[in-house]
Parts: structure tokens; sequence; C-alpha cells
């Protein structure tokens, strides 16, 4: 967006965010046809390496008394275990399915919070590749769980619901067919991507207009990116409850799906 000047000139031209941010360039194997490792990708396998080291180091040697290190990850990892995991499926189910629960929600968490990182400013979840591939281990779960627990009855019941009569059928077991097992990982999906896809262009909009304003242009477009930066700095920390929240609810909406797979009326 160039600015005309007072002479009638163009001044400098407002560089804004843009879909091509989600798609860096390649770092190691360029050109490779099925495989490349670009930024979005590295911070991935880097935040996954550090939750590792993290949580190893946090548990390696626990004792009866935690220390300030070990008595944060305990308390962490208490959020999802009791909130979620027991809370909905009970202690024994939600023993079993704590592993995926806990990863899911650490996972989605710190990839969604490198969207504020100074230096990395996107998240590692703004790109489909990994939400749709934990919506898919969600799914995967889901149907394990109510094939598990349900051989025959599972997608019986699920597509062909008890007591409604035979000629809705017609009708409603379409609807259960999609909406069950198209939608849920469909939704799952596009929840989080959204979100972040978002997050991310309005926050390389504030601070870049910033930036433009108080640098490119000066005088008293300086008043102009000292909004801009406000903006930037509350959405800032609106940005840290979303990424928050869409944390909890995609772990969250996987033990709810769990639970249903798992209930008696399968």
């Amino acid at each position: 967006m160039p600015v005309t000047t007072v002479d009638g000139s163009d001044g400098p031209e407002f560089s804004g965010p843009s879909i091509g941010d989600f798609f860096p360039p390649a770092i190691f194997f360029e050109g490779n046809e099925f495989f490349q490792i670009d930024r979005i990708m590295l911070l991935r396998l880097v935040i996954a390496g550090l939750l590792i080291l993290m949580f190893w180091l946090g548990t390696r040697r626990m004792s009866i008394v935690p220390g300030r290190f070990q008595g944060t990850i305990e308390m962490a990892l208490d959020f999802v275990r009791i909130n979620i995991a027991e809370d909905l499926l009970g202690k024994v189910d939600g023993k079993r399915f704590l592993p995926l629960l806990t990863t899911i929600f650490f996972l989605v968490l710190f990839l969604n919070l490198t969207g504020i990182v100074p230096g990395i400013n996107i998240a590692g979840t703004s790109v489909i590749g990994l939400p749709l591939v934990l919506a898919a281990a969600s799914y995967l779960a889901f149907v394990y769980a109510g094939l598990r627990k349900h051989p025959v009855a599972f997608f019986r019941n699920a597509l062909f619901p008890p007591g409604v009569p035979w000629p809705l059928y017609i009708i409603v077991t379409p609807i259960e067919l999609v909406s069950m097992f198209v939608l849920r990982p469909v939704t799952l999906t596009l929840r989080l991507l959204m979100n972040m896809v978002v997050g991310h262009l309005l926050l390389v909009l504030f601070f870049s207009a910033s930036a433009f304003f108080m640098v490119d242009l000066g005088g008293w477009w300086i008043l102009a990116g000292v909004g801009t930066q406000a903006f930037g700095i509350v959405f800032t920390f609106f940005e840290i409850l979303v990424s928050l929240l869409q944390a909890y609810v995609f772990t969250l909406l996987t033990a709810v799906y769990l639970q249903l797979a798992l209930a008696d009326e399968h």
C-alpha cells in the first residue's frame, strides 16, 4: 500500500501479512518432492524434543517432597489427568488414554504459544499438517475405544440408533455417518487451524503497521503507530488465552469422543 506524500510522490510501501507466511522456503531436503523441512516443520521438531526433555528431567528422579521443577511438572500433568481424563472417563479408562490426552494437550499448547515468541512469530499449529495428524489420532482412538468396548454394536448403534422407527434410518443413518465419522475430525482440525492462522495474521498486521507508521512515515503518523502497537500488545495477551483454550478444547473434545465410544449405550 503506497502512501502519497505532500509533493505527490509515492512514499514508503506497507507490506502486511500474507498467506505466504505459512509456506516458508525449505531449509533441509529442498527439492524433495515428498519430504522437506522448512521453518515451521523444524519448529515442530524442536518443540517436540523440548517437551520430551522437559518431562524426562521433571520425572526422572521423583521424590516424595518435590522440588519446584518436579512440582510444576506434576501440577501440569495433574491438570490433564484430573480435570480432563478422570473427570470424563473415570480412573480406569482415564489412565488408559492419559498418554494420548497429555501428548495432545501439551503439544498443542506449546506449539500455539510459539506464535507470540519474538523471532518465531508463527504457531506450529497454523499449518494444516499437524492439526490434521492430531485430529486423525483423536479419531482413531475414538474408533479403537468403541470397537474394543463394543466389538459388534459400535458401528451398528452409531449408524442405526436404537429406538428410531426403521423407515427413518434412510434419513438418520447418512446424517449419523457424516456427523460422527466425517465432521468430527474435520471440525477438530479446522477449529485449531483457523484460530492460529487468524491470530498470526492479526499480530503481524498490528506490529508491522506500528513499524511502518513509526519508522517509515514518522511525523504525526507515530501517533497511529502507538495505537497499533497498543492493540498488538493487548492482542498478544488475548492470543495467549486463545492458545490455552484451544489446547484445552482439543483435548477435552477428544476425551468427550472417547467417553461416547465407551458409553454402555453402544
